[in-house]
């Protein structure tokens, strides 16, 4: 007989949980993004390219706050040199971020917004465009995994746009987040949440 509890998970690999962080990463980005579409209607098309760039100069920002041995750079370092370490480290950083999942995240929910806002409409207190944009973005990502990433898990993507919420938005936004997509998911994902909650 194994020593495993029943119902125990098995252990995540390290592989895998590069792939949250990354999708995390990802999300994060993403909502910057439909925070600025929504703020002033952005083109699209200008705004993946500054999104991304908006993403490496605040990690740049972050690394340049830091110290030589934070940053394991030898002392010697010009202040060039130190620059240059800083933008490399910067890039590498930026690239453990899903970039296929933000590109999809940001052009699909600018793509679909109608049709999220539609779904979400159901479920809001009031109309879409008196929401926070930090709460509607959240949203947005959330009805958008729910509509159309089959591979995230229902709760997962409720989860993740409720710490988006927590982490950018108000006091008690994610609150709010996680009550709407609970209720648009029974709606989106009818099968996956009946089964989850056994019914």
């Amino acid at each position: 007989m194994s020593g495993k509890k029943p119902g125990a998970r098995p252990p995540r690999d390290s592989g895998h949980q590069q792939h949250i962080a990354a999708r995390r990463q990802a999300r994060a980005y993403a909502l910057q993004g439909l925070y600025r579409w929504l703020l002033n209607g952005q083109d699209p098309t200008t705004l993946l390219p500054e999104v991304r760039e908006f993403a490496q100069q605040s990690i740049v920002e972050r690394l340049s706050a830091q110290g030589s041995a934070e940053l394991s750079a030898p002392e010697a370092l010009s202040g060039e040199e130190m620059r240059a370490l800083i933008q490399r480290k910067a890039e590498a950083e930026f690239e453990t971020c899903d970039a296929v999942h933000l590109d999809a995240l940001l052009s699909g929910c600018i793509e679909t917004a109608s049709q999220l806002d539609e779904t979400l409409r159901r479920y809001v207190d009031r109309p879409t465009e008196q929401l926070s944009p930090v709460e509607h973005a959240a949203l947005l990502i959330g009805a958008y995994e729910l509509a159309h990433c089959v591979d995230v898990p229902y709760r997962v993507a409720i989860n993740e746009a409720v710490n988006l919420a927590k982490a950018f938005g108000g006091t008690d936004g994610h609150k709010y987040v996680n009550g709407v997509l609970d209720k648009a998911a029974a709606q989106l994902r009818p099968a996956e949440v009946a089964a989850a909650r056994g019914g």
